[in-house]
């Protein structure tokens, strides 16, 4: 589960707590329903998941991770993913994590993209201090609609909840971080990996990168496998031999 400085005293309780609530007032931001009263917090949350299912290939979601050195310095590392292939950017790293340096790594993703943000239409955030509206307007400024996840209900971003747990056990549990830079080239490292070559359940056991093709049928009983590590054997990619 991520973590950042500065959240919202009021607003992002990550558990317990009654979330009908707000879970009704926030599905009734997107939903098509004239009414959310009526509706029970089962109703609420399946429309939210035929939301997300529906609009998949239009949605980005963000969160910080946060790791701590080796000389106990707490460093934060914004993450970005793109609901549709599941596909994993960094956006930027810093010890200070405030409003006006999200805003500007915001600035900096969206260039990045470049084309690639015409089917977007939504980015899902937490109430986390540092996605002020300056950091709303770069998205809203390109016809990005943001929706904040209510409070106590951690589920309603639970990809990019996913994938910073992924971070946690596969990286930052089994590794240990010095500096900035050294996050920054590890995180670099495995995030190639993640969108190129690490299967994932969502996509029928594709990589992001592989999203939306069909490779052909192989009996790998009759080819050579080559095993390649990946930071420095923390794990391993596995290709046919050429």
């Amino acid at each position: 589960m991520s973590s950042a400085p500065d959240r919202s005293g009021t607003s992002h309780a990550r558990h317990g707590g009654d979330r009908s609530s707000t879970t009704c007032s926030y599905v009734s931001g997107i939903s098509q329903t004239s009414s959310t009263s009526s509706l029970t917090t089962c109703d609420l949350v399946s429309q939210w998941k035929q939301f997300l299912t529906a609009q998949a290939r239009g949605i980005l979601a963000v969160d910080f991770v946060h790791v701590d050195t080796v000389l106990l310095r707490r460093i934060y590392a914004l993450i970005i993913i793109e609901h549709g292939t599941r596909r994993v950017h960094l956006a930027g790293i810093t010890a200070n994590p405030d409003g006006a340096w999200t805003t500007q790594a915001a600035r900096n993703f969206l260039t990045d993209l470049g084309q690639r943000t015409a089917p977007v239409k939504f980015l899902i955030r937490d109430r986390a201090g540092q996605f002020t509206g300056s950091f709303d307007a770069v998205f809203t400024a390109e016809g990005i609609r943001i929706l904040a996840s209510p409070p106590r209900a951690p589920r309603a971003n639970a990809i990019c909840e996913r994938i910073i747990g992924t971070l946690r056990r596969e990286l930052f549990d089994r590794l240990l971080i010095v500096n900035e830079h050294h996050l920054r080239r590890v995180l670099t490292e495995y995030l190639l990996h993640y969108n190129t070559a690490r299967p994932h359940r969502a996509l029928g056991q594709l990589a992001p990168a592989q999203a939306g093709t069909r490779p052909p049928e192989i009996n790998l009983a009759n080819y050579r496998i080559r095993r390649k590590q990946v930071l420095g054997g923390l794990t391993h990619e596995y290709q046919i031999a050429a």
